[in-house]
């Protein structure tokens, strides 16, 4: 009998948690407390929908509600109705949490009572255990999903809003607790059966999601916030060393791939129809993908255990990573070909998109610096690599050589509220028509790092990739990867580059060697100016040795015809008043006494001018208002004068080589705005071996017999020096700027307001400019 009547208190009991849970989850803290403040004894009166008027003990609910909402989920069918109650019990918890750090009564139950804290861990694992089963079965209505992601995200908030808000000391608890190995599963399980959910809503593959319906857009970004928040929380605690420490002894996550199949599955995210359109579901699924490559980071930045090495273990889970790597470097590929001003989807709103590319392109460097993923990268994504450098030198440089890089990415932190979220999706499916629901609202602090420094440290792991895949250590690297990368680029280099990079456009086949060196030059110019902040000088040696590799591979052949072509090229755009000039006739003949053997960019020898012309073509280059050609009759004249030239000594050709250098080395080291290095000795000793190499090859070729071994003084090289254009006062992304804007205004040197206002624009990239200097130029 005794029995009997306790059972029957309990069932009394559970009825009234039961009824206390429906009537109060809908009061915010505030709201519980405003009663409190009323009444007497820590008890409030509330009105049920029945009319009567029902005493609560808050106290005792308080005590009580953690093992009851156990008991619920334990004793239970798993269906949409009970998740329901779950999350409204969820959410009162969470408002008697929150109250408790104002109140002393409730205080002292719900944070220092250590019965109820245990009770509080052990209903979130419980809650994370029986959410991490769910699967393709369980897909048979919208609401389901909707309550399933709602309540990982709370069941995980808990931890921080019911247990301690500091993550060093929550650490401690969670690593204290026997299970917490049973947590880790869990929780990584939960968040990846949300992950794959929200895929089935992107993609429309639910029967039970209309995506024409006024809500759909609302309801996938109410997922998609969940899904964040949920992910945030994990991210944070990989954050703590200690946390990430015991994470990678875990065998289920790292030996056995948990955290790889949840990272794949967040990469693998697809927007389709209609939801690209929604800025915010952009930037969510962005912010979704930079996270957990930030979890990754942490991961693979542990100084105890090599998570790299735990995941190579065995073939299947080494297979399992490379498959995220190449998710990895897809998503960096899309980054890199969009257009860099479009970080952020919405012109009127901002939206943090996440350190999405910055992320991945760490993760690439870590990642290629493993003997185990680098001739897989090197596979995979030396055609991406290629088509970067084969971009057009005025592209590349903006990209990756200036600290003026367009609109940076922005980091942002979700700032989540259990009882704001999980009250959206209670009242939204209560009501009959869900076309009224009311938009949820989302909260996200920014975070931002200063533009040089995120431009800097984007191109030092552009950098450091190269050196990572070019690098070749004799006792870890296999012999056949030895030049891999080398030879990889070169063969990539006669592919068509716009397969890889769709979005730009490139030069020509035959300009591609030329741009490629160009490109490479200026990076390493300024890559040097990056050391020690952000590269140090092994990382730069091996570009340059990848460089001098790469130039030395070429055939020269094709540098000659490409840097023929080029010439006519620059010269077409940024210098029109030569147009009349016999150019083809020039460097014709440049080829013939061999000028071109350096892989430079060329500019026109002047000693194929007479003096006449040179002080023309002074007096055009620093005069607006000049407008002289130089004063060739006929073609026979200028015949006639490539003929005397060429009858001079061939010590002349070594005269060439030198101007043709020192202009190169001119141009390439005026490239970055940012460089203080980029006259080092370094481009000096690339130049003077690239002429040395050419001198040797023009001895082979005869000129001794021409020089009759004696040094023959040409008569036209202290002519030379005058006729250098002064493009230095601006670096080459100045100077692009102006060559395309000339395109468009070729009379600018007579427009005062023109050139003040382009005087202003190129003093924001680089050094300042005057108009008269503009002028000049």
């Amino acid at each position: 009998m005794r029995l009997a009547k306790e059972e029957t208190s309990m069932a009394e009991q559970v009825i009234d948690l039961i009824s206390a849970v429906k009537e109060l989850h809908g009061l915010s803290s505030q709201e519980l407390n405003k009663l409190l403040r009323d009444s007497e004894n820590f008890t409030i009166h509330f009105h049920s929908g029945k009319g009567s008027t029902t005493k609560i003990d808050v106290e005792k609910l308080a005590g009580l509600l953690p093992l009851h909402l156990t008991a619920v989920l334990l004793s239970s069918d798993r269906d949409d109705s009970l998740l329901r109650y779950l999350l409204c019990g969820i959410r009162l918890l969470h408002s008697l949490c929150d109250l408790g750090s104002r109140n002393s009564k409730l205080e002292q139950v719900l944070l220092d009572d250590v019965k109820v804290s245990e009770q509080l861990l052990d209903l979130v694992f419980y809650l994370l255990i029986v959410l991490s089963g769910y699967g393709q079965e369980n897909l048979n209505s919208c609401s389901l999903l909707l309550v399933h992601s709602a309540l990982v995200a709370s069941s995980l908030h808990l931890l921080s809003g019911c247990i301690s808000s500091q993550w060093q000391d929550l650490v401690q608890v969670l690593l204290a607790h026997p299970k917490v190995d049973i947590f880790m599963d869990a929780a990584f399980g939960a968040v990846h059966v949300a992950i794959r959910f929200l895929q089935v809503m992107l993609s429309d593959q639910n029967t039970g999601l209309h995506v024409n319906s006024p809500t759909a857009e609302q309801i996938v970004d109410y997922i998609c916030q969940q899904c964040e928040a949920s992910l945030q929380i994990l991210q944070s605690l990989c954050q703590q060393k200690m946390f990430r420490e015991r994470l990678l002894r875990n065998k289920e996550l790292c030996g056995k791939g948990g955290v790889l199949f949840l990272a794949r599955a967040i990469l693998k995210l697809n927007i389709t129809p209609p939801f690209v359109d929604s800025f915010m579901v952009v930037a969510a699924v962005s912010r979704l993908k930079a996270k957990v490559l930030s979890i990754l980071l942490h991961l693979c930045e542990a100084e105890s255990i090599s998570y790299l090495d735990e995941v190579a273990s065995s073939p299947w889970s080494l297979d399992l990573a490379k498959s995220v790597v190449l998710e990895i470097l897809e998503l960096l590929k899309a980054a890199l070909n969009k257009d860099p001003n479009h970080f952020s989807p919405c012109p009127d709103r901002t939206f943090p998109m996440g350190l999405l590319q910055l992320n991945a392109m760490r993760l690439a460097d870590i990642f290629s610096d493993d003997s185990n993923f680098r001739s897989y990268i090197t596979t995979c994504f030396t055609k991406v690599l290629t088509a970067i450098f084969s971009l057009p030198h005025g592209d590349f440089l903006p990209i990756w050589c200036s600290s003026e890089f367009p609109p940076r990415e922005e980091d942002g932190t979700l700032e989540y509220d259990t009882f704001t979220a999980a009250g959206w999706f209670l009242d939204t499916f209560a009501a009959a028509n869900l076309s009224n629901a009311i938009n949820l609202e989302i909260t996200l602090i920014p975070s931002n790092m200063p533009q040089a420094m995120y431009a800097h440290q984007r191109t030092s792991l552009f950098v450091k990739l190269i050196a990572n895949l070019h690098c070749f250590v004799p006792n870890i690297c296999e012999e056949q990867e030895r030049n891999l990368f080398l030879h990889k680029f070169l063969e990539c280099m006669r592919m068509d580059p716009s397969k890889s990079l769709p979005g730009f456009s490139f030069t020509s086949g035959a300009l591609r060697a030329v741009t490629v060196c160009r490109n490479l030059r200026s990076l390493l110019s300024h890559a040097e100016s990056l050391i020690p902040n952000f590269l140090n000088e092994e990382d730069v040696q091996l570009l340059r040795v990848f460089f001098n590799q790469l130039q030395s591979l070429i055939n020269p052949t094709d540098y000659e015809e490409n840097q023929v072509q080029e010439f006519k090229t620059e010269r077409s755009i940024s210098l029109d008043k030569f147009s009349r000039l016999t150019i083809d006739e020039h460097l014709q003949e440049a080829q013939s006494i061999g000028a071109y053997g350096s892989p430079m960019v060329m500019k026109e020898p002047s000693h194929l001018y007479n003096r006449t012309d040179i002080q023309k073509e002074e007096m055009s280059e620093n005069s607006a208002i000049q407008e002289e050609k130089p004063n060739f009759k006929n073609m026979n004249q200028v015949e006639d004068a490539i003929k005397e030239d060429k009858a001079k000594s061939g010590a002349c050709v070594s005269d060439v080589l030198r101007e043709i250098d020192r202009d190169a080395h001119i141009v390439e080291t005026s490239g970055s705005d940012t460089s203080s290095t980029r006259g080092k000795t370094y481009a000096g000793q690339v130049v003077n071996g690239e002429l040395l190499k050419s001198s040797e090859h023009i001895k082979r070729s005869g000129c001794q017999g021409v020089c009759g071994g004696e040094k023959v003084e040409s008569p036209h090289f202290e002519e030379k020096q005058p006729r250098k254009r002064k493009r230095t006062i601006m670096n080459d992304y100045q100077i692009t700027l102006m060559e395309k804007a000339l395109l468009d205004e070729p009379e600018m040197q007579r427009n005062a307001a023109a050139l003040q206002s382009w005087a202003d624009k190129l003093s924001l990239h680089g050094s300042e400019v005057t108009p008269s200097q503009l002028k000049n130029w």
